[in-house]
C-alpha cells in the first residue's frame, strides 16, 4: 500500500510547474521583497524622515564652501610638434593619450609641492586661516599636499582641449588663489620639461662664460702690465697672404728696427748713385738738356752774326748785339759746367751722411731689441694665455647664442581664464542633500528589506513549501480574530472553507481518494495542529463520512477541552496502548461537530514506548474497519520520537507549517526526519497566514483583513 502511494505522491509532485527542492542558482524574487517592503512599509517611511531630516541637518551643520575656476588651453598639436613630430604622425589615440597623461598630471603631488612652495603656502595666513591650521616654518609644506589634492578637481571640457581646474575651499579668495596657483605651475612645469635642457644648459653656459671672462680680463691685464713695466709697445698690422687674413705682432723696437733697415738699404743704394756719377761725370738729364739748348741758341746766333756781318760793316747794331748776345750764351755755357760737378759733390756728400747716419741708428736700435729677445719670451708667453681666454671666451659665447635661439620655443599649454573669487558658496545645497539623504534613505530600506527576507527564515510565502520543503500546499489557513469555536460552527466562515479545501484537495493523494487514516504533525507546539485535526475531522463529517479523530499527544493533549468534551472515557488512548480493549470502548461521541473522538486519557510516563509498539497500528485498522476516516493528532517531531513512531501506523502525515512563525530549517530537520523513517509526508497545511501574507497574493477571495496573533486554545 505504501509504494502505491508514493508512486501516486511522486505522480503529483511531478506535476507540470510544480517545483521542488531548494531552488537552484541565485534568484531575486522582487515580488517577495516587494511584500516584504510593504510589511516593514512604517520602517522605511521611518528611515526615509531620517534622512531627509540627516540631509537638512548636514546643511545646516555644514561649512560654506567657496569654488574658484580656471582654464588652460591644452595644444596637442603644437606639443607633438615641439617633440620633433609631424602634424601628419599625428593620431587620435596618441592624443587620447596625451590628454589622459596631461590629467593625471594635475591631479599629482609633485605638482601640488610645487603650488605649495609657489605661494608659501605653509606661512599663508589666508590659506591656513581657511582651513585652520596653524602657521609652519617656511618651505614645510608636510600634509599640505593632501588637503590640496582632496580639494581639487580636474574637469576636461568634453571635444575640447581646455581644462578646467576648481578649487574649493571655505574662502573664495583662497579658492580663487589656488586655482590661478595650479594653473600656473603646470603650465610652467610643462615648459621647463619642453625646454628645460636647454635652460639648464644655458645657465651652466652663463657661469661657464662669466668664468672666462674674469680669466680674459685677467690675463690680458696681467700681459698689459708686463708691457708697461717693461716698454714693450706692441703694434698690430693685418696682412693678407694666400687669400687668408691673419694678425701679425711686433714691437714697436722690432718695427723701427725693419723701417730703419730699410732706410738703410735706401741709404747706401742712393750712395753709391751718386758716387758713380761723381766719378763718371754724369749729368742728369736736367742739364744735359740746357746744355743743349745753349749751344743750339749759340750755333744759331753764330750763323745770324756771320750773316749780319756779310751784309752790313762791323758797326752795324744789329751786328753788336747778336755779338753780345754771343758772349752771353758762352758764358752760360761755362756756368752751367762748373756747376754740374759741385750738384755731383754735393749729392755724394749728402748720401754718405744719410747712410752713416743710418748705419749709427741700426746699430744702436739693433743693440736695444736685442735687449728685448729675453723679454719677449715671457710676453709670448702671456700673449699666448690671452689668447687661449679669448677662443674659450668667443667658443662659449657663440655656444650661448646656439641655445638662446633654440630656448626661444612656444609653450602649448597657456591659461585661457583665470579663476576669480565666487561671490557667493556652491555648498551646502539644502536640494541636493535631501536628494542624497533621499538615495541613502532608499538604499537603507532597500538593504532591510533584503537582509530581512535573506534572513528571515519563516515560511510567509506559502510558495517556499514548495520551492524550499519539496511539498505540495494543501491548503492555505487564515488566523482568526475572537473565538475560534464561532468560525467553525458557520459553514460559511472562512476557517471552514479553508479546511474544506484541504479536504478537497486531500482527495487527489491516493488512487482510492482520501486517505483513510493520516497523522497530522508539526515541527514544534502551537501551530495550529490541533485546531487543523479537529477542522479537517469536521470538515469530513459534514459530507457524512464517519470520521474518528485519535489524539495521540501523550505529553501535552488539549482537544478535549478545546472542543469542549468533559468526562467520557477513563480509558482512552493511553489505556488501549498499554492494556486490552476495543476502539470503540474508549470513542467519545462529538455529535455537535459530527466525528467521534479517542481522547489521550491518561497522560502516561512513557510515550515513546507506547507509540512505538504495534498496539497503535492496530488501533488504527480497528478503526478503519468501523469509520471512513481516520485522523491523528499526532505529537510535534521537535527532538523526540513520539511523533516518527505514530508515524508508522498511518498511511501518511501532512505536515502543519506556521506561516510568520515556524522556522525553515527546523521544518526541513523535521521532515527529513520523518522521510528517514519511510514516512510518507502528503503535503503541508500552512496556517496562521494575516494580512501581511495577502501580500504574497493568497486569500480565498473575501480578503484576510485578519490581524496577526494565535487566540488562545488555537494550538
Amino acid at each position: 500500500m505504501n509504494s502505491a502511494v508514493d508512486s501516486k505522491r511522486e505522480a503529483y509532485y511531478a506535476q507540470p510547474g510544480y517545483p521542488t527542492g531548494m531552488p537552484s542558482g541565485f534568484n531575486i524574487d522582487f515580488e517577495r521583497l516587494w511584500a516584504e517592503a510593504l510589511n516593514l512599509k512604517y520602517w522605511i517611511l521611518g528611515i526615509i524622515a531620517l534622512g531627509l531630516l540627516g540631509g537638512l541637518v548636514a546643511t545646516l551643520l555644514a561649512t560654506e564652501q567657496y569654488r574658484a575656476s580656471s582654464r588652460i588651453e591644452i595644444n596637442m598639436e603644437g606639443e607633438l610638434l615641439t617633440a620633433g613630430q609631424s602634424a601628419a604622425q599625428f593620431n587620435r589615440q596618441a592624443g587620447l593619450q596625451y590628454m589622459n597623461t596631461q590629467y593625471e598630471l594635475l591631479r599629482s603631488r609633485a605638482l601640488a609641492t610645487r603650488v605649495i612652495e609657489a605661494g608659501n603656502l605653509a606661512r599663508d595666513e589666508g590659506f591656513l586661516n581657511a582651513f585652520q591650521l596653524e602657521a609652519r616654518p617656511a618651505g614645510d609644506g608636510s600634509g599640505l599636499e593632501g588637503l590640496l589634492l582632496s580639494n581639487i578637481e580636474i574637469a576636461p571640457v568634453p571635444q575640447s582641449g581646455l581644462v578646467d581646474i576648481r578649487y574649493v575651499s571655505p574662502d573664495g579668495q583662497v579658492s580663487a588663489n589656488v586655482a590661478n596657483l595650479w594653473a600656473q605651475e603646470f603650465v610652467a612645469a610643462n615648459y621647463d620639461k619642453l625646454f628645460g635642457d636647454n635652460i639648464e644648459a644655458r645657465e651652466s653656459l652663463q657661469e661657464q662664460l662669466e668664468e672666462a671672462r674674469v680669466q680674459l680680463a685677467d690675463s690680458e691685464r696681467e700681459l698689459i702690465n708686463y708691457a708697461n713695466q717693461n716698454g714693450i709697445v706692441i703694434i698690430e698690422n693685418v696682412a693678407d697672404a694666400g687669400g687668408g687674413s691673419e694678425t701679425a705682432r711686433q714691437t714697436l723696437i722690432g718695427s723701427e728696427l725693419s723701417q730703419i733697415n730699410t732706410a738703410l738699404a735706401d741709404a747706401t743704394t742712393a750712395r753709391i748713385e751718386a758716387e758713380s756719377n761723381l766719378r763718371a761725370g754724369a749729368r742728369d738729364a736736367e742739364s744735359a738738356n740746357n746744355e743743349q739748348e745753349v749751344r743750339s741758341q749759340l750755333s744759331t746766333a753764330r750763323a745770324q752774326l756771320a750773316n749780319l756781318e756779310a751784309n752790313f760793316g762791323p758797326g752795324y747794331p744789329a751786328i753788336r748785339a747778336k755779338r753780345a748776345e754771343i758772349a752771353s750764351l758762352e758764358q752760360a755755357l761755362s756756368d752751367e759746367s762748373g756747376f754740374e760737378n759741385r750738384d755731383a759733390e754735393a749729392a755724394f756728400q749728402a748720401a754718405l751722411l744719410q747712410e752713416q747716419q743710418l748705419r749709427s741708428l741700426l746699430q744702436n736700435t739693433k743693440n736695444e731689441f736685442l735687449g728685448q729677445q729675453n723679454q719677449s719670451i715671457q710676453y709670448s708667453i702671456l700673449l699666448r694665455e690671452v689668447d687661449t681666454n679669448r677662443e674659450l671666451y668667443d667658443g662659449l659665447l657663440q655656444r650661448l647664442k646656439v641655445l638662446e635661439a633654440a630656448s626661444a620655443g612656444k609653450n602649448n599649454m597657456t591659461i585661457s581664464d583665470a579663476a576669480r573669487a565666487p561671490s557667493r558658496p556652491f555648498s551646502p545645497n539644502l536640494a541636493q542633500n535631501l536628494v542624497i539623504g533621499l538615495l541613502l534613505s532608499l538604499v537603507a530600506s532597500a538593504a532591510l528589506v533584503y537582509i530581512r527576507e535573506s534572513m528571515d527564515q519563516t515560511v510567509r510565502d506559502p510558495a517556499i513549501v514548495r520551492e524550499r520543503l519539496g511539498l505540495s500546499a494543501l491548503g492555505l489557513i487564515p488566523t482568526v480574530e475572537g473565538d475560534i469555536r464561532d468560525d467553525l460552527d458557520r459553514r460559511s466562515s472562512e476557517l471552514n472553507e479553508a479546511y474544506a479545501s484541504v479536504r478537497t484537495n486531500m482527495a487527489f493523494l491516493t488512487s482510492t481518494g482520501s486517505p483513510r487514516s493520516v497523522m497530522l504533525t508539526s515541527t514544534r507546539p502551537n501551530e495550529g495542529k490541533s485546531l487543523s485535526s479537529v477542522a479537517l475531522a469536521r470538515s469530513f463529517g459534514n459530507v457524512g463520512k464517519r470520521t474518528l479523530l485519535i489524539d495521540a499527544d501523550l505529553r501535552n493533549s488539549g482537544i478535549a477541552s478545546f472542543i469542549g468534551v468533559s468526562g467520557g472515557s477513563e480509558i482512552g488512548l493511553s489505556g488501549l496502548l498499554s492494556g486490552p480493549g476495543a476502539v470503540s470502548d474508549a470513542v467519545v461521541k462529538v455529535p455537535d461537530h459530527g466525528f467521534d473522538l479517542l481522547p489521550v486519557g491518561h497522560l502516561p510516563p512513557n510515550p515513546v514506548e507506547l507509540l512505538a509498539g504495534p498496539r497503535l497500528a492496530e488501533l488504527v485498522e480497528e478503526a478503519k474497519g468501523q469509520y471512513d476516516q481516520v485522523i491523528i493528532d499526532g505529537p510535534p517531531v521537535l527532538g523526540l520520537a513520539d511523533a516518527l513512531e505514530a508515524s508508522k501506523s498511518v498511511e501518511g502525515v501532512i505536515f502543519v507549517v506556521e506561516a510568520n512563525g515556524a522556522n525553515l530549517r527546523g521544518i526541513e530537520n523535521a521532515i527529513s526526519r520523518l522521510r528517514g523513517v519511510n514516512t510518507t509526508v502528503f503535503g503541508a497545511l500552512v496556517t496562521k497566514l494575516n494580512a501581511s501574507n495577502s501580500a504574497y497574493g493568497y486569500g480565498y477571495g473575501y480578503g484576510y483583513g485578519y490581524g496577526y496573533g494565535t487566540p488562545e486554545g488555537q494550538s
